[in-house]
């Protein structure tokens, strides 16, 4: 069974489906955003979207700056 983190590589979180599978809330997500700590977003029309790619960088990106 494939890990929820791991997606194939074109597939496209919406906020909810992020917030799951990285097991934080939307408040934190939101304050990530916020902080410009968070993931890249996409806008497609109304929606507001993070890629597997992006969702990857974000990760790297925590493991370095806990270095």
């Amino acid at each position: 069974m494939q890990n929820e983190t791991q997606a194939s590589p074109d597939a496209m979180y919406d906020v909810n489906s992020f917030c799951k599978a990285h097991k934080i809330g939307r408040t934190t997500f939101y304050e990530l955003i916020k902080q410009g700590r968070g993931p890249r977003l996409s806008k497609i029309g109304r929606r507001t979207l993070i890629s597997a790619e992006d969702a990857a960088v974000w990760r790297e990106s925590l493991s370095e700056s806990a270095e």
